[in-house]
């Protein structure tokens, strides 16, 4: 049987989560992520990161982000990746008042 590409549990925090301050969104990674999707399903423009010392990634109120970071790579070069044990982390911008973060990753 070839290679596969499985789905980690979807991440999520809900708005009354989400803060000026940097909040988990769902658990750490357990394997090397390959392709992630983020959903903004707020009103709230947010800043993302994976690192608690700086701001990463901005995401607008009510849009997404789709990355695949493997895409263009050699068969043979297998550690373009989030590592194992990334945790995703988002604090707003703008103060949303309904709905969510959500992740989603590929393995």
């Amino acid at each position: 049987m070839g290679a596969r590409a499985f789905f980690e549990p979807i991440k999520t925090i809900a708005f009354g989560g989400i803060s000026g301050a940097y909040a988990a969104v769902g658990n750490p990674t357990s394997h090397e992520t390959r392709v992630f999707c983020i959903s903004n399903n707020t009103e709230g423009d947010m800043y993302l990161t994976t690192d608690l010392t700086r701001d990463e990634m901005f995401l607008a109120a009510g849009s997404f982000r789709l990355y695949d970071i493997q895409s263009n790579l050699s068969p043979v070069d297998d550690k373009f990746v989030f590592a194992i044990g990334t945790q995703f982390y988002i604090k707003q911008i703008t103060a949303p008042i309904s709905g969510a973060v959500y992740i989603e990753c590929i393995h």
